[in-house]
């Protein structure tokens, strides 16, 4: 999820946080004493984020932190947790640079300032959302998250853009993007045939970032269309590339080859060991499609047999839709993440979250912050030092209440609070 303005998190919930051997959070009443102390230690492993690189003087901002950054969209009506006056933003604040400036801490530090900030928030490795990475944002500590969605917008898409302010903005830096990855491959235009675009255009970008680093592909497609991906034969897909190459196709005409570079896509990153990352959740903008972002959307790829050799995680957790996305993780390729939930909800709402898929299946739950530059106030530095403590507070919380109504011990919630912070996502990526 993406927001222009920033979290006004409950107050109560500063109470938590105090500023002790880099900020770690206070016992919550409600959870085992034990058990936060444990879950306090544990470095944890990021799986959303949008971290800003560290640029040399001179050099113009880094603009590569979002394929889709939110700055042009239009006026929409924010969440209260996101409105301006969050006191834990300043709790951040004070507890990542004391009486210095964020300005300031950038210079000292440099190139080893991004590192330094998962060092601050607890956190060993951060899956980087980005267009590229680069300096400053670098393995072991970084690892890239590169987009795919340009792939599947091959032709003129302006009828596309049509429908609104947010996807004409949206739809042109696709059209940036993808113009970008014609060019790497060669290509001004789409190439004359179907097969020539996925030999020539598609698999080789997918290669590419593998082979710079990629882990997995990320889709933002709830932000341009809905998540309903439906089975198109090869067939089908190379006549109706034939007849939109030279045209700005309508949606329904266009959804159909939408769908079917899907799920090629999907099935490369299973070829290349590359896991896909979908936004499953409600977000930014007036106009974005909730219902168009259910994850139960998904459950035709998910059953399909030719990708069950590719991974996916619903990144968000599917907020609002959190039952559907928890009944969807019985399916052997399906897993989420609960990233923004910790800084948009208060820390006993994520728990309930938490709570019902912790009972289904635990190893199947990744943390995530999506830690974002927000606005000048709430940097993805802030929200990445929230997000870690609010997150331990929300599973602190969830494991309690799995203690006293005897359905694990202290000994297996500390395991699953491994698995939660670092060990599904240690184990799904070979990290």
């Amino acid at each position: 999820m993406k927001l222009k303005s920033y979290q006004n998190l409950h107050v109560w919930s500063l109470l938590a946080v105090g500023v002790l051997g880099g900020c770690s959070v206070q016992p919550h009443g409600a959870i085992d004493a034990r058990l936060d102390t444990e879950i306090q230690q544990i470095r944890a492993i990021d799986h959303h984020a949008h971290p800003v690189r560290v640029v040399a003087k001179g050099e113009a901002p880094d603009r590569g932190f979002d394929a889709l950054p939110v700055d042009n969209m239009e006026p929409a009506t924010d969440p209260i947790a996101f409105r301006p006056g969050n006191p834990l933003v300043a709790a951040a604040a004070s507890a990542l640079y004391s009486k210095q400036a964020r300005p300031q801490t950038i210079d000292a530090k440099d190139e080893q300032y991004p590192a330094w900030v998962l060092d601050q928030a607890g956190v060993d490795v951060m899956f980087a959302n980005r267009v590229d990475m680069g300096r400053s944002i670098q393995p072991p500590h970084f690892r890239w998250v590169p987009y795919a969605d340009a792939l599947l917008f091959p032709f003129d898409n302006s009828k596309l853009a049509a429908r609104n302010s947010d996807r004409k903005a949206f739809f042109a830096l696709e059209d940036q993007l993808r113009q970008r990855y014609f060019e790497t491959a060669g290509a001004r235009e789409p190439p004359a045939t179907l097969a020539e675009y996925l030999n020539g255009v598609v698999t080789p970008t997918l290669e590419r970032h593998k082979q710079g680093g990629a882990v997995a592909e990320k889709f933002e497609a709830a932000y341009l269309r809905s998540l309903a991906f439906d089975p198109v034969d090869r067939a089908a897909a190379e006549r109706i590339y034939a007849q939109l190459r030279k045209s700005a196709p309508a949606e329904a005409e266009y959804k159909p080859l939408q769908d079917f570079l899907f799920r090629y896509v999907a099935a490369e990153c299973g070829r290349l060991g590359m896991t896909v990352h979908l936004h499953t959740s409600a977000g930014a903008g007036g106009y974005f499609d909730v219902q168009g972002a259910n994850p139960l959307l998904l459950e035709s790829v998910l059953n399909d047999p030719s990708l069950r050799k590719t991974t996916f995680v619903m990144v968000h957790g599917g907020w609002p839709f959190i039952r559907e996305a928890g009944a969807l993780l019985t399916k052997p390729n399906a897993y989420l993440d609960f990233s923004i939930q910790p800084l948009l909800l208060s820390p006993a709402a994520v728990a309930a979250n938490l709570r019902q898929w912790l009972e289904i299946t635990p190893e199947k739950v990744m943390y995530g912050s999506d830690a974002y530059p927000y606005s000048p106030e709430l940097g993805w530095e802030e929200a990445s030092w929230i997000s870690s403590r609010n997150a331990r507070e929300a599973l602190g919380i969830a494991l309690t209440g799995m203690i006293r109504d005897g359905m694990v011990t202290r000994e297996r919630a500390l395991e699953l609070a491994r698995m939660v912070l670092r060990e599904n996502a240690r184990k799904l990526y070979g990290l």
